[in-house]
């Protein structure tokens, strides 16, 4: 009983959000209602706990609506401003193959922002710019979500490594480099297929038959693209840590990327546009914006999160001033909930829209219209968001019970781990992925799970470094799937309740990079 009340916040949103098809508001409503009412009869969590974690939900979803209209707000005031059009038309000068597309927009540009950023971020931004590229709406959000995978094991400047894995016995500066190198080593992997996987689902999913087929001419190019992401990946984490991982992988890869695609380099002369939306018409009229000016308020996101991040006053200025933290909720002093506003991507975000407008000379009232638009736009996600986390924060600290019960993240790993001892390493990475999968964070999942994972390496004599690297790469994948980063990819494409339908295209990759990880980490547990 106490296994099946646990598992209850992964079964019961699998059965309502992708078996049953059910919208997030009402298949997480009802998920958060199965897991508050076992975590309060069956593990003997107080109702003051609840109501704690319930309120701590809702201050996190607010932190991820200011994320998501920082997003939606920031790509309408392009819209408004013709940058978007120049965008894109500089997007098919490359290439106007959407196969080539997809690696470059989801896989590169989006490990960069996430290398920047975190927080979900990528997949709301690169999914409207697939959108205004012409893929459809379920193949932007699905593939925006798959290809922020490789990157998330080092997040916003390596966040998921040094604090994921910061209550690990003896972790300093010198044990987050050596996971940097494993987790780079095993990726080689992973990472490497990344682009091709993207484009088998692609094909398959979202073109007019003839997938496999279609995405075999590909093939050479995609795995140089991943090559060169993953072997670069494992250069900058051997020469310079864990922190710059992402962002550097991804600039190498789009040069890589960027300069074969526009000569043609392993590609086929045919173009591929089969995913385009039924009723999209190029703008073949040529922008008289150039494409600095276009993407300048993107560049200003990069260096902003960058600065924010890295200069130290700037950083403490960001945290300190304007600071909405909740701490010790209902006077518990473990279910706290962060929100520096300055420091919040969306900030970043809202003010690179506002830059736009000074950049591209357009009107305040660009802004304002591309406000309003984003507030409509993520009215159902804020339901859906606070049912979601009300779940998370319910399941993570239900350690705190009258029944003297590990908490229930705790529990499922300890069960899991006592019936497969030396083969742990291919169980290891779905560990990380259901801690990201129910938490949303590839940090969360590192901070829960790390020491488990140290602990079960320790008993069965494994590389202890091997099992946390695969760990990392476990909780990255998660991200692929998590419910609240799939509300937030379906709202800024303008695919409220369809949240189930992308979880259905998400798992399979999901899974299979889970696969490669646990492979890729026995090998190097056999070398």
């Amino acid at each position: 009983m106490l296994v099946l009340s646990a598992l209850s916040a992964i079964i019961a949103p699998f059965i309502f959000l992708v078996l049953l098809r059910m919208s997030a508001v009402k298949g997480m409503l009802f998920s958060a209602i199965i897991v508050i009412l076992l975590s309060f009869t069956v593990w003997g969590v107080g109702s003051n706990v609840i109501l704690a974690s319930i309120l701590q939900g809702t201050h996190k979803a607010l932190t991820i609506l200011l994320i998501l209209f920082g997003a939606i707000v920031l790509l309408e005031t392009l819209r408004g401003t013709g940058a978007v059009t120049r965008i894109n038309q500089g997007f098919r000068n490359i290439s106007k193959d959407m196969r080539v597309q997809v690696v470059i927009v989801a896989f590169l540009f989006g490990s960069l922002i996430e290398g920047a950023a975190g927080f979900g971020t990528p997949a709301v931004v690169t999914g409207p710019l697939m959108v205004a590229l012409g893929f459809t709406p379920m193949a932007a959000a699905a593939l925006a979500l798959i290809a922020d995978s490789s990157a998330v094991s080092f997040g916003a400047v390596g966040t998921p490594v040094q604090v994921g894995l910061s209550n690990v016995p003896g972790a300093d500066l010198n044990f987050f480099q050596t996971i940097a190198v494993k987790v780079t080593q095993i990726d080689l992997l992973g990472a490497t297929f990344v682009p091709f996987i993207l484009i088998l689902i692609l094909t398959i999913f979202f073109g007019k038959g003839k997938g496999f087929k279609s995405s075999v001419p590909l093939l050479l190019w995609s795995l140089m693209v991943g090559l060169t992401y993953s072997i670069s990946a494992l250069l900058y984490a051997t020469w310079f840590g864990h922190e710059f991982v992402s962002i550097l992988a991804a600039l190498t890869g789009l040069v890589v990327a960027t300069v074969t695609a526009n000569k043609g380099i392993l590609l086929p002369k045919e173009e591929w546009k089969e995913a385009l939306q039924e009723d999209f018409e190029e703008d073949e009229h040529a922008s008289p914006m150039s494409l600095l000016t276009a993407w300048a308020p993107y560049l200003v996101v990069v260096a902003l999160l960058l600065i924010t991040r890295i200069v130290t006053p700037v950083k403490q200025f960001t945290l300190n001033v304007l600071d909405l933290s909740w701490e010790g909720i209902l006077g518990f002093e473990g279910i706290s909930s962060g929100w520096q506003v300055l420091y919040s991507p969306g900030t970043v975000l809202v003010v690179a829209a506002l830059v736009a407008l000074v950049i591209q000379r357009k009107s305040f009232s660009t802004f304002a219209s591309a406000s309003v638009k984003a507030v409509g736009s993520i009215k159902n996600a804020g339901l859906a968001l606070l049912f979601t986390l009300a779940l998370v924060q319910v399941f993570t600290n239900s350690g705190i019970n009258g029944n003297e019960l590990a908490s229930m993240p705790q529990y499922i790993a300890k069960s899991l781990a006592g019936g497969f001892g030396s083969m742990w390493i291919f169980v290891a990475p779905y560990l990380g992925e259901l801690g990201s999968f129910i938490t949303g964070s590839a940090t969360v999942s590192n901070l829960t799970f790390a020491p488990v994972q140290h602990s079960i390496a320790t008993q069965t004599n494994m590389n202890s470094d091997i099992v946390l690297a695969v760990q990392v790469m476990g909780s990255s994948a998660g991200n692929m799937i998590c419910v609240h980063n799939v509300v937030a990819a379906s709202a800024v494409v303008g695919l409220a309740g369809k949240e189930g339908d992308i979880i259905r295209k998400t798992l399979g990759p999901a899974l299979l990079y889970g696969a490669l990880a646990g492979i890729g980490g026995f090998i190097l547990l056999n070398l």
